[in-house]
């Protein structure tokens, strides 16, 4: 696995002719952290953060273009950097999305640490998570354990009695990815361990 099968693409990105409040209007349409700046040929040229464009916005009329805004000195990744790279790239360099480019160095994609969290976290522990929000909210407080193996639910805890777990195994199945279920109950008196 490289940075061609982590990044987000299309890329979405400005020039750095492009106002400072279009810019702000494209992160805030599609919730990014950073936009790459582009020059001719797609070439990464630089960044706007929401940092930049937040303090331009507050100071109106001082910079009104990304080019008066913008990063130069940009970190950015090879297609071919490993999810390892990309992670110590910005965890290093304190950065919350890092361009890839391609060899010539136009920008094909974007890694943000969101983009690099779903390749490092095992299925099954999202699986496992939603699932146990899922019966939080339902019973409004935490009652259940639940592990996940190969997309097998297992649910452990006191159910109060078979219509309860019916309810428990019904919700389970709402959530996608799931290959089957498993109630383990425990004795009232002996609580979840």
């Amino acid at each position: 696995m490289n940075a061609a099968d982590v990044m987000t693409r299309p890329v979405y990105s400005v020039e750095p002719s492009t106002t400072v409040r279009a810019a702000s209007a494209v992160l805030v349409d599609h919730g990014f952290s950073a936009l790459p700046v582009v020059g001719q040929g797609g070439l990464l040229v630089g960044i706007v953060s929401g940092s930049d464009l937040l303090l331009a916005n507050l100071e109106r009329g001082v910079a009104t273009t990304v080019g008066q805004v913008m990063t130069t000195e940009v970190t950015s990744a090879p297609l071919t950097a490993t999810p390892s790279e990309l992670a110590s790239a910005m965890l290093g360099n304190r950065l919350r999305c890092l361009p890839v480019a391609d060899a010539r160095g136009a920008v094909v994609g974007v890694v943000s640490r969101g983009d690099l969290l779903r390749v490092l976290t095992p299925d099954d522990d999202v699986l496992a998570a939603r699932v146990d929000r899922l019966l939080t909210a339902y019973s409004r407080t935490r009652r259940w354990d639940v592990e996940v193996t190969g997309g097998r639910i297992v649910v452990t805890g006191q159910f109060d009695d078979e219509a309860e777990r019916r309810v428990v195994t019904a919700l389970v199945r709402t959530v996608p990815g799931v290959a089957g279920i498993e109630l383990r109950p425990v004795p009232a008196s002996t609580g979840i361990a």
